[in-house]
């Protein structure tokens, strides 16, 4: 009888038995895909092509039943398990060699309840799927910036985007989640039932379970004022944002950037690929207040050029898509910031002016206002008192170009660390960030390893930034 190769969750080489795959298919109605089908290596394929790995099995659910037997099948024989939402995950968590992949990808129903100002999605959704169906309503929930990111993995890391000065983060903004545990049992979690689960999901990452279905508050929001402004590299430009987003109105979304000026109508032709500042901003509030905005934002420093104009809210999470598409090499780092001192300006600078690709860039996003009115133990996203969270992206096109690309990373990051924090924010981390993990969850780490230990002893879901299970 012939087997197959698996790996286990502690790297060990195991194999199972056709046969027991096969029994397995027949309790799935979705699709279970092996390395000899046909539609292998499209399905392996994640968004960072960093990550060329080869799963033994992968499983697209059709829903909850076959997540459960997918779980159980996992446990059962101690297969390393990778779950994939939106499959956006810079570490690659969203696949694995030689194990089994959990595909959520076609899951993705949506119910919007516009009396209540809710939304359920299920886990498969991206933020471009959930602000499609809210935009109807004219209702929105803080997502992403790029429309292809995966709900899920937002959401569990804490989820920074556009909204966040004004809503709080994507966690902030959960009700209530199905989730499969480690044993293969369905939950609901909210802060009456599970609230110990509920709590640990809002920030603690995949470490808890399959996430099969979020439940989100909405907010009146239809139409915003959004776009970008260039400017020139310079350190003023730096010193004015930091002062100016610290009492911004909480309806302004601006993350600021080092990037290369992108060849758009509005950036003069001399100035394209060249290393520049940029705030992407959104404006939520009244569009009597547009010019104000606009003037403001122009006042920060020389500017480039500059191009913002009202659009539905759903269009500014799609503005980097066609710059970002999937396939493309990623590697990240991350940290925190309570303050921009002159001596990080300084950092931002120099390694801002060798920016390798026009896909690349540090990135610093205000997590301040709305975020502040939740404190550090109310969920598990702790870094309440930080105004920043800041990524240093690296993305090229062509894997011969690896080293030298994250090694701009790395030296851009190595020069910030006397100036930030201990942690990151988990969702801007890379693979080899493990040793971080604690100062990534901070003070509530170990009440997450006492959750962990609770739901998933055994550390089945240990393809995340890993919490260890209290012992």
């Amino acid at each position: 009888m012939s087997a197959q190769r698996f790996k286990n969750r502690h790297g060990d080489a195991i194999a199972l038995e056709t046969e027991e795959i096969e029994r397995f298919k027949t309790l799935l109605r979705g699709v279970l895909i092996q390395p000899h089908d046909d539609d292998y290596d499209e399905a392996r394929e994640v968004y960072n092509a960093i990550h060329d790995r080869r799963p033994s099995l992968i499983v697209r659910p059709a829903g909850v039943a076959d997540v459960m037997a997918a779980v159980e099948f996992s446990r059962k024989h101690d297969l390393l398990l990778a779950v994939r939402g939106g499959g956006h995950s810079v570490p690659g968590f969203g696949t694995c060699d030689d194990g089994l992949v959990l595909d959520l990808g076609r899951m993705k129903g949506i119910r919007v309840h516009p009396e209540r100002r809710t939304v359920r999605a299920e886990g498969g959704c991206t933020w471009g799927d959930l602000d499609h169906a809210t935009h109807a309503f004219s209702l929105a929930t803080t997502g992403g910036i790029v429309s292809t990111t995966g709900i899920a993995g937002l959401t569990l890391g804490g989820g920074i985007g556009h909204l966040s000065r004004r809503c709080g983060l994507s966690c902030d903004n959960l009700v209530s989640a199905d989730i499969v545990t480690a044993e293969g049992a369905f939950v609901t979690c909210d802060k009456e039932r599970h609230p110990d689960l509920f709590w640990a999901i809002r920030g603690g990452g995949g470490n808890f379970g399959v996430i099969t279905s979020f439940e989100y508050q909405l907010h009146p929001i239809g139409e915003i004022l959004g776009g970008s402004t260039f400017y020139h590299l310079d350190g003023d430009v730096l010193r004015n944002y930091q002062k100016f987003i610290a009492d911004a109105p909480e309806e302004l979304g601006a993350v600021f950037a080092l990037v290369l000026a992108p060849p758009l109508p509005f950036v003069p032709e001399d100035w394209h690929d060249k290393p520049v500042a940029a705030v992407v901003a959104c404006w939520s509030g009244s569009s009597d207040e547009d010019e104000r905005v606009i003037d403001t934002l122009k006042d920060l420093g020389p500017v480039v050029g500059q191009a913002l104009w009202r659009m539905p809210y759903p269009v500014i999470n799609t503005l980097f898509d066609e710059l970002l598409p999937r396939g493309l090499q990623h590697y990240w780092k991350a940290n925190f910031a309570r303050e921009i001192p002159d001596e990080a300006v300084a950092v931002h600078l120099e390694h801002g002016a060798r920016v390798p690709t026009l896909e690349s860039g540090a990135f610093l996003f205000p997590i301040n206002g709305a975020c502040h009115r939740v404190t550090a133990d109310e969920t598990a996203f702790a870094h309440r008192d930080t105004d920043f969270a800041v990524v240093i992206a690296g993305t090229w096109r062509n894997p011969a170009d690896n080293e030298k690309n994250t090694g701009w990373v790395r030296g851009y990051y190595d020069a910030l660390q006397p100036y930030s924090e201990e942690g990151g924010y988990i969702n801007f981390m890379s693979g080899d960030d493990q040793a971080r993990v604690p100062d990534n969850y901070g003070s509530n780490y170990e009440r997450l390893k006492e959750i962990k230990a609770k739901f998933d002893p055994d550390n089945l879901f240990s393809m995340n930034q890993n919490i260890a299970p209290a012992s």
